[in-house]
């Protein structure tokens, strides 16, 4: 009699395993395209075979000239894998995958990566683009054109463990803590959590909540850091020594009203912008923001750092306002126009037709102007077609391909 309750569970516990094995068919070979991608490392590896079997992954699209969502997506992805520690490239694995692969070649994921500070265990791929396509579609990464969206793809970050078949997606821009808490412990809480001895609540410390520290950590220390060295941002360490504590809180509310674009405390940050060939943005407007006067001063003092100035350079772009736009332009090669809040479209058309359609630049200026009226200015210019394309969204890829 035990030998026969013996054998049925036996042959319960396989058909379960079965079961188990069939459920999970769906997120298998089946199911994940085994393409070939190149690494930023120059390796070949074959997107099932060498990056998912087996595997627990985290998972985000990118493009190295993305000036809008990636840079803080990447920034924060370091976060997680310094909480994570060793335990990526061990059993986590991070892919970054370029949805730009015509530029994004393997040399310049590599120099990306280095940029950011990348740790091992974390790989940046391209490929074939129809390649990157189905991938995208099979993660459910996969984002429609969109006009009116100036970064061309949701910052999602997709975690999973093959072998469970356990898949989340989430924000790739959520805390830190969290999300190296999603993929290290939720994919394999059967297991770990079997092992793991539960404190008592009596044990558990209050919470002492510093807001300034808080701050930091959520909004600051993606990019920045305070003793560490730079990072994407200059160090902080001392800065309270440097700065008065009222002026520090006026830059941190609103630094576009604090000083001028050519006041002397920019020249670190031009300086700094400099060294990277970073590309800068200036708000311009006068009198609240910047006049094109100072944007075209402080452009001809910095003439290697890229300028891109809001708002044509000069909110009232009429009279005084427009001839003082031209002349920066004029004067200063390194300055681009962004056409956000720029009503006059014979003005558009004219410095197109002088300077060249590559030093104009479209920009919506959201939330402040409405993003489709500001895209159907560019689109009513009375350019050739190239033109109009180059300035809704070319020259800026070109521009940003260039720092």
């Amino acid at each position: 009699m035990k030998r026969m309750m013996w054998l049925i569970a036996a042959l319960a516990a396989a058909v379960l395993s079965m079961r188990v094995a069939a459920d999970n068919t769906r997120w298998g070979a089946d199911y994940f395209p085994n393409v070939t991608l190149t690494t930023h490392e120059g390796k070949t590896v074959h997107f099932y075979d060498d990056l998912i079997k087996g595997k627990t992954v985290a998972i985000d699209l990118i493009y190295t000239t993305c000036q809008y969502a990636c840079p803080l997506e990447t920034a924060r992805m370091v976060q997680v894998q310094r909480v994570l520690g060793d335990r990526v490239g061990r059993d986590i694995f991070f892919y970054s995958i370029t949805i730009d692969p015509e530029h994004d070649t393997p040399a310049v994921l590599k120099e990306y990566a280095e940029k950011y500070h990348v740790g091992p265990g974390w790989l940046f791929l391209t490929g074939k683009a129809s390649d990157i396509e189905l991938i995208s579609r099979k993660l459910g990464l996969y984002t429609e054109k969109d006009a009116a969206n100036p970064d061309g793809h949701t910052p999602t970050l997709l975690v999973g463990n093959q072998t469970t078949g356990q898949w989340i997606r989430n924000s790739a821009l959520d805390n830190p803590k969290f999300l190296a808490r999603t993929i290290g412990d939720w994919l394999n809480s059967w297991d770990s959590n079997a092992k793991r001895e539960l404190r008592s609540f009596a044990e558990v410390p209050m919470l002492n909540f510093d807001q300034g520290q808080y701050t930091f950590k959520n909004h600051c220390a993606a990019c920045h850091t305070i003793g560490g060295g730079d990072a994407i941002g200059p160090d902080l360490k001392g800065v309270t020594a440097n700065r008065e504590y009222d002026w520090l809180k006026r830059f941190i509310a609103s630094p576009e009203k604090l000083f001028a674009a050519n006041d002397p405390s920019v020249e670190p940050l031009l300086g700094f912008a400099q060294e990277r060939r970073l590309l800068v943005q200036i708000a311009g407007g006068y009198p609240l923001l910047s006049h094109a006067v100072q944007i075209a001063d402080v452009a001809g003092r910095f003439p290697e750092v890229s300028i891109l100035a809001t708002h044509g350079g000069q909110i009232n772009i009429s009279g005084r306002g427009l001839y003082d736009a031209g002349q920066m332009l004029r004067g200063r090669p390194n300055v681009y126009l962004q056409t956000s809040g720029v009503y006059r479209e014979d003005w558009l058309e004219d410095t197109a037709r002088e300077l060249g359609a590559a030093r104009v630049v479209f920009g919506s200026g959201a939330p402040y102007y409405d993003q489709g009226f500001e895209l159907e200015r560019v689109r009513r210019l009375h350019l050739p077609s190239v033109d109009r394309d180059a300035i809704a969204g070319l020259n800026l890829s070109r521009l940003l391909a260039l720092t």
